[in-house]
C-alpha cells in the first residue's frame, strides 16, 4: 500500500477521499482541488450510499465507498476530509489515523479538550498530518493582522473583540442537537473564539459567559469575556439565531490604534480592512481567491512537504479548551463525543 509520508516529495499527488457527502464539501475541498496540481478528490463515502451516489455523480469523483469504514480501508486514498457532526470527529479522526491516513477535519476539531488532547496524542505518536479546517487561518489577511499586530504599529494591545453570528432558524439542524456536540458557541462560536487568540497572541482565560439558549443545553448565542496573559481583555460574539442576525467581524485595539475587519472568515465574498492610527487611516485589500484554496494548498504542502501548519492539534486543543470554559462560565455543560455505534452514524450536516 503506497502511503505519503511527512516530507516526501516524491510522490507529488494527494489522493482524498470525503467522509460524508455534506453540503459544505463542494467548496471547502471539491472545487479547490479541481484547480490544485497536486491533490485530488478521488472518493466520498455516505451513510446513505445513494446520497453518496448522486453526490459523486454530480462532482465527477470516481469512487464510491458503502460505508466510512470501506474508505478508511481503501489504499487508493491517501487523507480523508471530514465534515461529518461535530460530535463524530474525534471518532472518525481516530479511525482514520489508526488506518494511515492523513486528516483534515472540519472545525471543531472534537466535542470537547479531552477528546481534543487525546487526538492530539495519537496524531504526534503518528506520521500523518492532522489539520483542523480554520480556513480562514491561511488566508493572507490574516497574515496581514498578525504582521501589524506584531510591528506594534497599533501599540500595545488593549482589547480584542470578535464576532461570528449567522442566521439558522431551522431548529431541527443538527447543529440545534446536544448529542451532536451541536450549540452556537460549538459552530459560530468556535471561529469567533480561535480569531481571538490568533488575533490576541496569547491564550486568554475565560472571566464571565452569558447564554441564550434553544432548549435547557442548547445556546442558540453565547457572548464570553475573555482576559489574555498581557493584559488586555477580549469580547467574543456568536450567534445561529439572536437579535444579532449577521455579524462577522473583529475589532483590534492597541494605545496607538485600531483595526477593523468585516468579514474576517470569507474575505473573498467580500471584506473591509481599515487600520486608524496617530498618521491617519488607511485601507487594505486582499485576493478574492477562495480561503479554502489557500487552505489546501497548506494541507498537501505539509503531506509532501512537511511544511509546519498553522491549525495542528496541538492548536486544537487551545481552542476546544476555551470553548469548554466558556460554557462552563455560562452556567451550561460542555458538549460530549457522540455515543453512537460506529457503522451507523447519523445523517451527514447539511451546511451552508
Amino acid at each position: 500500500m503506497r502511503r505519503y509520508c511527512v516530507g516526501m516529495t516524491e510522490a507529488r499527488r494527494v489522493r482524498i477521499g470525503i467522509l460524508g457527502a455534506a453540503r459544505i464539501a463542494p467548496a471547502a475541498l471539491v472545487t479547490p482541488a479541481r484547480a490544485h496540481a497536486e491533490a485530488e478528490v478521488t472518493a466520498v463515502a455516505a451513510r446513505d450510499p445513494l446520497r453518496a451516489r448522486q453526490f459523486a455523480e454530480k462532482y465527477r469523483i470516481p469512487v464510491v465507498h458503502d460505508d466510512y469504514a470501506a474508505m478508511l480501508a481503501d489504499p487508493a486514498v491517501d487523507a480523508v476530509y471530514i465534515p461529518l457532526p461535530n460530535g463524530l470527529h474525534g471518532r472518525w479522526t481516530r479511525a482514520a489515523l489508526a488506518a494511515g491516513k492523513h486528516v483534515l477535519c472540519e472545525k471543531p476539531f472534537t466535542a470537547d479538550a479531552a477528546e481534543a488532547r487525546e487526538i492530539a496524542r495519537l496524531a504526534q505518536a503518528s506520521d500523518r498530518v492532522v489539520m483542523e479546517a480554520f480556513h480562514y487561518r491561511y488566508h493572507p489577511l490574516t497574515r496581514r493582522v498578525e504582521e501589524i499586530v506584531a510591528s506594534g504599529e497599533l501599540g500595545t494591545l488593549s482589547h480584542v473583540e470578535t464576532a461570528m453570528c449567522f442566521p439558522l432558524p431551522r431548529f431541527r439542524d443538527i447543529r440545534y442537537d446536544y448529542d451532536l456536540a451541536g450549540g452556537a458557541t460549538m459552530d459560530a462560536g468556535c471561529y469567533a473564539v480561535h480569531m481571538a487568540r490568533v488575533y490576541g497572541g496569547e491564550q486568554p482565560e475565560v472571566v464571565s459567559a452569558r447564554a441564550l439558549l434553544h432548549g435547557p443545553l442548547i445556546d442558540r448565542a453565547m457572548t464570553a469575556e475573555l482576559r489574555f496573559p498581557g493584559g488586555h481583555t477580549g469580547l467574543i460574539r456568536c450567534s445561529m439565531w439572536s437579535q444579532d442576525l449577521l455579524r462577522i467581524s473583529a475589532r483590534i485595539i492597541g494605545d496607538r490604534g485600531e483595526l477593523r475587519i468585516l468579514n474576517p472568515a470569507m474575505p473573498q465574498t467580500f471584506h473591509r480592512f481599515s487600520v486608524r492610527t496617530e498618521g491617519g487611516r488607511r485601507t487594505e485589500r486582499f485576493p478574492r481567491r477562495s480561503t479554502y484554496a489557500y487552505q489546501l494548498d497548506a494541507f498537501v504542502s505539509a503531506i509532501l512537504d512537511g511544511t509546519p501548519i498553522d491549525t495542528p492539534p496541538e492548536d486544537s486543543v487551545a481552542t476546544m479548551t476555551v470553548i469548554d470554559a466558556i460554557y462552563r462560565a455560562a452556567g451550561l455543560p460542555p458538549r460530549r463525543p457522540t455515543a453512537v455505534p460506529a457503522a451507523e452514524p447519523p445523517a451527514d450536516p447539511e451546511l451552508p
